[in-house]
């Protein structure tokens, strides 16, 4: 477990009081575990931001599947991009939307094709790609 160290932060007093809202919002058991959760945000964006960063991510798109041959598309789309995907969860919305999640892996820039080009496909409603990491340059 890592040395901590403790530093001083002046900041406005109507900032930190909107801060302090922030932490009871989320449920943080302080603002140091809020100010800890904010950095490693900024970690990840960075790692993100690193085209050959080794990252993982998960893509949803949401799809009306009685669209002309969208599933195959999209099916065909994941067996190209194979070596990128961990794998895929598909859910029935309703009688005519479904969702999907995704799990990717790997470089930045090849993850943020990958997502380009499924959210891309036509009939796609809406997606996104939701950034994270591996976890291998962040400590607890």
């Amino acid at each position: 477990m890592s040395v901590l160290e403790r530093f001083g932060v002046s900041i406005e007093q109507d900032i930190l009081l909107r801060f302090d809202e922030l932490v009871k919002e989320r449920g943080y058991a302080s603002r140091s575990e809020a100010i800890r959760d904010l950095m490693r945000r900024e970690f990840v964006k960075t790692e993100w931001a690193d085209p050959a960063a080794e990252v993982i991510g998960t893509i949803t798109i949401v799809y009306e599947h009685h669209e002309h041959e969208l599933a195959n598309v999209l099916t065909d789309l994941q067996h190209q991009r194979h070596d990128n995907i961990v794998c895929s969860t598909h859910v029935h919305l309703d009688a005519h939307n479904c969702l999907e999640v995704i799990v990717v892996r790997g470089a930045s820039s090849d993850v943020k094709s990958v997502a380009d080009t499924l959210i891309a496909a036509h009939g796609v409603k809406h997606g996104q790609l939701v950034c994270t990491t591996t976890g291998a340059h962040i400590s607890c």
